[in-house]
């Protein structure tokens, strides 16, 4: 069940005759290299771009703004208002190059588009980041309209553009600005208006007319003029080769197959390092304040991921990642952070950008995050739950990555009874969330199995005896008898979607009747037309503050309502976790892409995009039910 949605009527307009805005979050494509990726609108726009890491700023910022924060729409010219939109549109098998097509009144038009994987082992370690675009004649005659508005630094700094002669006579356009250097190179003429980048020409059956834009330090030399033909035959292959190792066959293998290439495509492929999305301030609400930046690799994300890459056999990425981990957190256990740059960098100062407006007016725009530096216990279960795996999965052992687990264990057993900000990075006091509890309880429980199958002297029985203490804790004091559910925490009464996960990481069994009793607490606290929320929040639009210390309210969280389906299934109420799952994947957009939540009200994708914190679970699901 995918797909509800046909073609879009085309791009909003924001009361400005032929001012365009962001269109649908669900309206955009996903494309990249494994170092920064594009969002592309159904017209034809890339509204989104980072140059030249996904936490680089951007390029085109139009996604948070209008047309003048930059852009580069590429689509057949003359097209009615409403009607800009392709046709139909796909990914090229289980590829990540975006195909589009208009049927106009002239003819058919394909447009392709894709970025070059780059990096350790794809044959183009030093390449520069680039964006091509190719456009195919189908039939008839079209004529097509191409606008580059190039604007760095988040559509603050218009560049200096100018034209040098290339090889074989043709010009190529070089835009600068500071450190970076924008390199167009086109197979058909182009001029200047307006402070914008436009090229006008037609295509026939059987024509090919290519545009490519490349990133490169504005010191450097300029980029080889790309050969497209041979750069999309190098995708493909590429895309191809990797998703024939996975080993998942079941009945959902499509939206498998799906959610692992974003994945992937949230890889930063020279350091292992993952993001949680390509993107920054796309708002929980419309027209709230919880918008947050996303383009930094969070340690329990990239657990979470390399957890359902090992599950499909994927080995080599958490390789990569125990590498970037050990980087990441040196010889300083003590102080791991919850997140840090795709290069393992610490300091992630949040700030926001008063010249952007948001998306649908939806700010402040922040870039950096400053949760960063929030106490989060949960995040050792995460990470050492994924080392167990690795080890289990058959990832030779790594003397650096023992010695790691062992200073993570010591902090953590002199540390696991102090309150926290939690795995939903509330904004308000520290409490004794009964999830960080669990987890820390995982931490253990990992530790304690590996270290049981190793041959060296090791605190095992003091961690045994350390597990079963946190065990009684928990149930202990995050327990409700009367109601018979566990709680957000200590002493509350308040539900919290993270509870679902207490029967998949095995702190109880499934058939135990407090598990089976917080399970349905949450459905009937929690849900909202059938899709979990996190926890309690004011009302949309509320300038009281929640418990999260935050005003305003949210959609569903699609990571929780998928653990839902998790459970449902893991007590044997297997029909009904199926028509869940389903109903989850109906929400994917055509080209089978999550956000990270969904406003029932409105029907409609919210939150960063696409968001791998809601793939990972839809593969957990997909294996759990298969």
């Amino acid at each position: 069940m995918r797909g509800r949605r046909g073609s879009a009527p085309g791009r909003r307009r924001d009361g400005v005759p032929g001012v365009r805005v962001a269109a649908l979050i669900e309206d955009y494509a996903l494309i990249g290299d494994m170092q920064t990726a594009a969002l592309i609108a159904r017209d034809g726009s890339v509204d989104w771009f980072c140059l030249p890491r996904f936490d680089s700023p951007a390029v085109f910022a139009g996604l948070l703004g209008t047309e003048d924060h930059g852009f580069w729409r590429l689509a057949p010219a003359g097209l009615p208002i409403g009607a800009e939109a392709a046709t139909r549109r796909r990914y090229r098998g289980d590829s990540l190059v975006l195909e589009s097509e208009w049927d106009t009144p002239e003819g058919t038009v394909r447009l392709i588009d894709f970025m070059p994987p780059r990096g350790p082992g794809r044959g183009r370690p030093d390449a520069a980041p680039a964006l091509v675009r190719i456009v195919e004649g189908v039939s008839g005659r079209v004529r097509m309209s191409s606008s580059l508005r190039m604007r760095f630094s988040y559509g603050r700094i218009v560049p200096w553009v100018q034209r040098e002669r290339g090889p074989g006579g043709r010009d190529r356009v070089v835009a600068v600005a500071g450190p970076d250097a924008l390199w167009l190179d086109s197979d058909v003429d182009t001029y200047g208006s307006d402070l914008t980048t436009h090229a006008a020409f037609s295509v026939g059956a059987g024509e090919r007319v290519t545009l490519t834009l490349s990133w490169q330090p504005s010191h450097g030399d300029a980029p080889p003029r790309p050969d497209a033909g041979q750069l999309l035959a190098d995708t493909e292959h590429f895309w191809s080769r990797w998703t024939n190792q996975c080993s998942y066959n079941g009945p959902w293998r499509e939206a498998v197959v799906r959610s692992l290439i974003t994945l992937k495509a949230l890889t930063y492929a020279p350091t292992g390092g993952i993001v949680a999305a390509p993107t920054t301030s796309l708002p929980e609400e419309i027209g709230g304040v919880r918008n947050w930046d996303y383009r930094y690799a969070w340690l329990r994300d990239a657990a979470m991921t390399l957890t359902a890459l090992l599950r499909t056999g994927y080995r080599e990425e958490a390789r990569r990642w125990r590498e970037w981990l050990l980087r990441a957190v040196a010889g300083d256990a003590q102080n791991l952070q919850i997140m840090y740059g795709v290069a393992g960098e610490r300091e992630l100062p949040e700030a926001e950008l008063p010249w952007l407006p948001g998306y649908e007016k939806s700010g402040p725009v922040r870039i950096g995050n400053g949760a960063a530096n929030q106490l989060q216990l949960d995040v050792y279960g995460e990470v050492v739950d994924a080392l167990w795996l690795g080890q289990t999965s058959g990832l030779s052992r790594d003397d650096s990555t023992h010695i790691l687990q062992m200073k993570l264990m010591n902090h953590l057993e002199s540390n696991w009874r102090e309150p926290d900000e939690g795995i939903w990075e509330v904004r308000g006091p520290r409490r004794d969330f009964v999830h960080s509890k669990v987890m820390t309880w995982v931490a253990a429980d990992r530790t304690v199995r590996r270290l049981s199958r190793l041959p060296l002297e090791s605190p095992v029985e003091r961690w045994r005896a350390l597990r079963d203490e946190i065990h009684r804790d928990v149930c202990a004091h995050g327990y409700d008898a009367e109601r018979n559910t566990f709680t957000q925490y200590y002493g509350s009464r308040e539900l919290d979607a993270s509870l679902l996960l207490i029967p998949q990481m095995g702190f109880l069994p499934p058939d135990d009747p407090r598990v089976v009793g917080t399970i349905e607490a949450v459905q009937r606290e929690l849900c909202d037309d059938g899709f979990v929320r996190r926890y309690p929040v004011p009302d949309g639009g509320s300038d009281t503050l929640g418990g999260d210390g935050l005003p305003g309210g949210e959609g569903v969280f699609l990571a929780c309502s998928f653990w839902l389906a998790h459970d449902l299934a893991l007590i044997g109420r297997r029909d009904e976790a199926t028509q869940l799952f389903e109903r989850l994947l109906a929400l994917r957009t055509d080209l089978g892409l999550l956000a990270e939540e969904w406003d029932t009200g409105r029907g409609r994708l919210v939150g960063n995009f696409p968001q791998a914190f809601s793939h990972v679970p839809l593969i957990d699901t997909a294996l759990k039910l298969s």
